[in-house]
């Protein structure tokens, strides 16, 4: 049994992430101001202090905590630190994602003490607090006095609110409402303090909106700095790494473990190289920045070794080599259990300490077992690496990081990238590789970093459980989806959804369709990405590439239906990729062939869903939406 502390947006990650096991679990907030729907969750609400958590720990067999309260609930922060320590119990604190401090722009105050001795000394004369109706009291000694600085406080527009700062002898008058329909900078530029005050409230508390829109609006900006979390916690800060968190922690709470994709193994690989040659420090676990932002832990091996040479320019060259272990979870990977390596070579800069700033060059190439493009479709130059275009940028991303902090930047000249898998070749003539035109070895590939288990009876399970949780939300549309790309376009379209109406079929559309037939789901949309479209069209309910390729013959019937020209029908007689034909067919020609193709769709579909209405959505790569 788990137990979440929520009343946040990551208590509500939480919670969804949770509700993918499918098992009962505790969600826990000191109010019911919060909308959240539970499918699997039983809502406990009230405050609970050091006996009422350890009490209600005991009855309810809890074995896990995850803290997913606000960043600066100090005191239940402890409370949940004492229960956790004398019941033994493991808790995962989720935090938010925080960017990095701004030491130059922004003025940091360890308290609420301090930031009112730095505002004082600043000589601020309007004052603008966007700290919460909870910090009037801790912000007294500035606003009550009577020649001082002018104090304005932006709050909730509910009764509770209101009432809070009233009992704090608060003058209404300088009483500001939170409307999210207002941005930031068209509210700061209408009431024009000298200075705000903000918490350092990470991404999703809307920080970096506030900061920006005031900087820009040549406003001064006091911080608050976030607390410490405790140290005996473990941390994630996103669903993944909670998810994985809660994998190793209580191996029995999801019937399937998710894994990793070959891109996050070789950036974990590439970042522990890196870190080594800058810091001779051998990492052991890896923190690897996601496509989404969160990161996660990554183990890694490091050789505890570094090549030193000098290039024919007489720079010296440093060389260091990391690898790490596939792992697929419990999805059916042929990738599990190989070595992903890096060897990165920097060349050092001679005159570092006096030269100007510069951003690092960064060559990425493959090396044994990794693929090479031979045709045109896969988005990389004929004669790249198969390393996928959101591998490489995971790689840019995290090893920039790592230049950041070790101080890199200014030392390392370039750096060269090599990945390698060995033993690729030969599992890639398992593969459908060499008939999409790579050559040599596997790819490296991934867009999320993590794989979650598209196989078998527990993961169609698992939609039907997802389905169950939007059907709950009382959503008058449900969407299906193929995964994190698709259904972030689709949230553009239906941006008027929940969240958890959003769900993902992986490959199993028809099983999909069908469940949502069995709960008598009325309003059903499907949303579709090429690749899987023209697979959907031919009748193949599962799109897996394990079990059906793009058929070219039927994509060109499809065309021909379409009125596609002969040019474009010579054209797509050579792709090797469906995602090829959003470059060959002419803007004029796509509508009409998406309308045949989603029609094809829907065609074997649509009688898997008999009492319901069921759209079929076309996604281009870039988003746009075609029916």
């Amino acid at each position: 049994m788990i137990l979440i502390l929520g009343g946040t947006t990551e208590g509500r990650i939480a919670a969804q992430t949770l509700e993918e096991a499918g098992k009962t679990y505790f969600y826990s907030t000191r109010g019911d101001e919060q909308e959240i729907c539970l499918h699997h969750g039983v809502r406990q609400q009230g405050a609970l202090d050091e006996t009422g958590l350890y009490t209600f720990c005991r009855q309810h067999g809890i074995r896990l905590m995850v803290d997913a309260a606000h960043p600066f609930a100090e005191q239940l922060h402890q409370t949940v630190e004492q229960v956790s320590l004398r019941l033994g119990i493991p808790v995962v604190r989720l935090e938010r994602i925080f960017p990095t401090r701004d030491e130059v722009h922004l003025c940091w105050c360890q308290d609420y003490e301090e930031a009112v001795l730095q505002i004082r000394q600043a000589g601020i004369g309007s004052l603008l607090a966007l700290t919460g109706v909870q910090t009037i009291g801790k912000l007294k000694a500035l606003w009550q006095e009577k020649e001082g600085c002018r104090c304005r406080f932006r709050i909730l527009d509910r009764d509770s609110s209101r009432a809070m700062a009233a009992r704090q002898g608060f003058p209404m008058t300088d009483i500001c409402y939170y409307h999210p329909e207002e941005d930031e900078r068209t509210f700061l530029a209408r009431l024009k303090p000298d200075a705000i005050l903000t918490k350092e409230s990470g991404t999703s508390g809307g920080f970096c909106e506030k900061v920006d829109a005031a900087l820009e609006l040549g406003i001064r900006v006091f911080v608050i700095r976030r607390p410490e979390t405790p140290r005996s916690f473990y941390t994630a800060n996103g669903e993944h790494g909670l998810r994985r968190m809660v994998e190793k922690l209580l191996p029995d709470f999801y019937p399937l473990h998710s894994g990793l994709t070959t891109g996050t193994c070789a950036t974990a690989a590439v970042t522990a190289a890196t870190h080594y040659l800058l810091t001779g420090e051998c990492l052991s676990e890896c923190p690897v920045i996601l496509p989404d932002g969160e990161t996660i832990p990554v183990q890694t091996e490091v050789e505890p070794s570094i090549a030193h040479s000098t290039n024919a320019d007489g720079c010296l060259t440093l060389t260091a080599r990391a690898s790490v272990t596939k792992d697929a979870g419990d999805d059916p990977d042929i990738t599990d259990g190989m070595r992903i390596c890096a060897t990165v070579t920097a060349t050092m800069a001679s005159n570092s300490l006096h030269s100007a700033p510069r951003e690092t060059a960064i060559t990425l190439q493959g090396g044994e077992g990794v693929g090479t493009v031979t045709m045109p479709g896969l988005g990389l130059p004929l004669g790249a690496p198969a390393i996928n275009d959101t591998p490489r940028k995971m790689l840019e991303e995290n090893v920039h990081k790592v230049l950041k902090e070790c101080d890199g930047s200014q030392s390392v000249q370039s750096l060269c990238i090599t990945v390698s898998v060995p033993g690729g070749e030969e599992i890639a003539r398992r593969t459908f590789n060499p008939r999409i035109g790579v050559v040599g070895g596997i790819s490296i590939i991934g867009t999320s970093g993590i794989v979650k288990p598209f196989s078998s009876e527990a993961f169609i399970n698992s939609i039907r459980k997802a389905l169950e949780v939007a059907q709950a939300t009382g959503s008058h549309r449900i969407v299906i989806n193929s995964g994190a790309k698709s259904e972030k376009f689709l949230h553009r379209y239906y941006p008027e959804l929940p969240l958890q109406a959003f769900v993902h079929y992986g490959n199993y559309i028809g099983e999909t369709i069908r469940i949502a037939a069995e709960l008598g789901i009325g309003h059903l949309t499907l949303g579709l990405m090429i690749g899987k479209a023209v697979k959907l069209a031919e009748g193949h309910l599962d799109t897996h590439s394990k079990h059906v390729t793009m058929n070219r013959t039927f994509v060109l019937d499809v065309a021909r239906e379409a009125g596609c020209s002969n040019g474009t029908l010579e054209k797509i007689k050579g792709i090797n990729m469906a995602r090829e034909l959003w470059d060959i067919l002419p803007a004029e020609e796509q509508t009409a062939f998406a309308h045949r193709l989603t029609v094809r769709c829907a065609r074997h579909c649509a009688p898997l869903l008999p009492h319901g209405e069921l759209t079929v959505l076309l996604i281009t790569e870039t988003g746009n939406i075609l029916s």
